[in-house]
């Protein structure tokens, strides 16, 4: 199957991966467009969260990134798939909704609204399943998005339980003005072990114009890409959109047919890598990949593993791990060279200022400034760093102030939490002091027993010991002379117990 898509998405005769919650991240569906899949959806997003987010450009991953408050990235698209994916959301209100499409339409190339999930995540508020019993409000969510945005909107749903109510309500989802929709094939109330009602989904086929979308063939009916044409041949629909066949391997999209698992894998792992993919997120989905195979050597090292770094050891990728992370860092620097000017401080008084942003990801998930600074004051035998943050009324943003050897130091920028104002704070005094603060690819860290630091929380200054000893960060630190003759810190850190 080919999109026949020129200018706007084309709905018809496409082979599609479904949304799939915790699945559906960058890295899988850039594997599954490389496989053969003409449309990639995102995981379902809640409307209520992406309304907060920020569309941030990210220069280092060439990737466009929606980011939270809490900076977590609640969704990250880039140029590869812009024309190809559609994003779905999770909507119970038609002006959040298109507040929420009117953020994104420009990073992609259609708008989904789920109304087939019937997971309480999705229905407890209103969303997913729960949608069906609400024609009127589907309605006016599909029509407030039609007219709001410039980019096709479809709608997935499941069926009713008679057919004639499933036509009924698809013949009202079509005078919308949606450009398409995908039917599962199930009552909300049925799961994946139940048949797949293939004659709904044809009758609302031949009783629609737009094209019609059949879901929830994976168990039964798709297991090879042969398989597509015959499910969609079965439900008499435009195409077809599969979720667990392309969860469990997505070459079920290669018209050249299945590639190994262990292949699909590693190129996934590789898009994970490229693409920073949280950790967590690539075990699962190659978890789901392995099914039975969880069991076997590399799926017990699976279990264990906490970075993207273990992960890729353990299937064989260890140098293409480390070439991809030399390759970021290079672009890390030169945005760095060609984005930011040379940070000047400015002391006031006794408190010296610099513009300073904290960026959470720019450091290791368990490693923080204020962690380094802690350690150093400890290794110099200063008192610990104090902290002073005030909060401004008209953004309730924050600002702190660190107190560090009789010296104050704050960063000219606002922060949107009291932890990151701190973060930066301390940020600007090792910067004026010349000492490492342990970013990404900072060199000659000299981190011992990095990876019990790994599993400890984030953030977290000393980590319990068995026997209630404590193990801190300690910071060795060789003097070198700056250019202003003054002396500066370098080299790295290590784990020391306090213990005997």
């Amino acid at each position: 199957m080919t999109s026949n898509a020129v200018g706007r998405l084309s709905f018809r005769n496409i082979a599609a991966l479904a949304p799939m919650v915790r699945v559906g991240t960058l890295p899988m569906r850039l594997l599954a467009l490389d496989l053969g899949a003409d449309i990639v959806y995102s995981e379902e997003l809640i409307d209520i969260k992406m309304a907060q987010c920020e569309r941030v450009v990210n220069e280092v991953l060439e990737t466009v990134d929606f980011v939270a408050p809490d900076e977590k990235i609640m969704f990250r698209t880039c140029g590869k798939e812009k024309d190809r994916v559609v994003f779905q959301m999770g909507t119970a209100n038609p002006e959040r909704a298109l507040r929420v499409a009117q953020l994104v339409e420009n990073d992609v190339a259609a708008i989904d609204v789920n109304m087939g999930c019937p997971k309480e995540y999705s229905t407890k508020g209103g969303m997913g399943a729960a949608l069906l019993s609400d024609p009127d409000k589907i309605e006016a969510i599909l029509t407030t998005l039609v007219k709001g945005v410039s980019k096709p909107v479809t709608c997935k749903i499941r069926i009713l339980p008679t057919l004639e109510d499933t036509v009924d309500l698809a013949r009202r989802i079509e005078k919308t003005g949606v450009a398409a929709i995908a039917v599962h094939g199930r009552l909300k109330e049925e799961r994946p072990s139940h048949p797949v009602h293939c004659d709904y989904i044809q009758a609302v086929a031949q009783a629609l114009t737009i094209p019609v979308i059949a879901n929830g063939g994976s168990l039964d009916l798709v297991k090879t890409y042969d398989d597509i044409e015959l499910f969609r041949s079965a439900a008499g629909a435009s195409s077809v959109m599969l979720a667990r066949a392309a969860m469990w391997n997505p070459s079920v999209f290669r018209r050249q047919g299945l590639l190994a698992v262990e292949q699909v894998i590693q190129d996934y792992i590789k898009y994970a890598v490229r693409y920073d993919n949280h950790a967590f997120n690539t075990k699962y989905c190659i978890c789901q990949m392995l099914r039975d195979g969880v069991e076997s050597p590399a799926g017990k090292r699976l279990h264990s593993a906490q970075t993207n770094a273990e992960i890729s050891e353990i299937f064989g990728l260890k140098e293409c791990y480390e070439k991809t992370q030399a390759e970021l860092q290079v672009r890390r620097e030169a945005v760095k060279t060609n984005l930011n000017p040379p940070e000047l401080s400015v002391t006031v008084g006794d408190v010296t200022m610099m513009p300073v942003k904290f960026e959470r990801r720019e450091y290791p998930a368990e490693v923080s400034p204020k962690m380094y600074l802690l350690e150093w004051s400890r290794q110099q035998k200063l008192e610990q760093p104090r902290y002073d943050t005030a909060q401004r009324t008209q953004d309730r943003a924050f600002q702190s102030t660190v107190t560090m050897a009789a010296r104050r130091y704050r960063s000219t920028l606002w922060e949107k939490s009291k932890k990151y104002a701190e973060q930066a704070a301390a940020v600007v005094c090792l910067r004026v002091l010349g000492l490492p603060e342990g970013r990404v690819g900072e060199e000659d860290q000299g981190l011992v027993g990095k990876r019990k630091r790994e599993r400890s929380p984030p953030d977290q200054d000393a980590a319990e010991e068995p026997g209630g000893q404590k193990k801190h960060l300690s910071v060795h630190l060789t003097p070198q002379v700056s250019k202003r003759g003054a002396a500066v810190v370098t080299n790295g850190a290590r784990l020391q117990s306090d213990g005997p």
